[in-house]
């Protein structure tokens, strides 16, 4: 698993489960054998995303799932764009309803993206060094 280390504090965002800053062994292979690609969205794309969806299909989706909703609508736009059909298949992993005050803060403009500096993630990575 790659990650930035046992000590590493993310910053607060509402992707609950999401939050967890390494990705599990298996995606990690994956990823390491180029079998797939990972992406990262910005919170508040994620909560745009996540609107779009419920007022679409009637389903407020959990911050987990706003995650793979946008960036299947990004990929969706980019197939329009290039005049090609794809089908796009994404997991819905749970609906919103204990998540409301995620949704709350973000109509509020309570919520912020947030990029990790270079810095912190060099200081970060240096530290493990030292244990490898």
């Amino acid at each position: 698993m790659y990650t930035l280390g046992h000590n590493f504090q993310p910053a607060d965002i509402h992707a609950e489960s999401l939050r967890y800053h390494g990705a599990g062994s298996i995606v990690s292979q994956l990823v390491k054998d180029g079998l797939v690609d990972t992406v990262s969205i910005p919170q508040l794309g994620t909560f745009e995303a996540g609107l779009l969806f419920a007022r679409t299909e009637g389903i407020v989706p959990a911050p987990e799932s706003t995650h793979t909703i946008a960036q299947a609508i990004r990929e969706a736009k980019q197939a329009k764009e290039e005049g090609k059909s794809r089908t796009i298949l994404f997991n819905l992993s749970g609906h919103g309803m204990i998540d409301l005050y995620a949704y709350e803060q973000y109509f509020e403009g309570r919520l912020s993206n947030y990029e990790l500096p270079d810095d912190e993630i060099k200081r970060t990575t240096n530290e493990l060094r030292k244990i490898i």
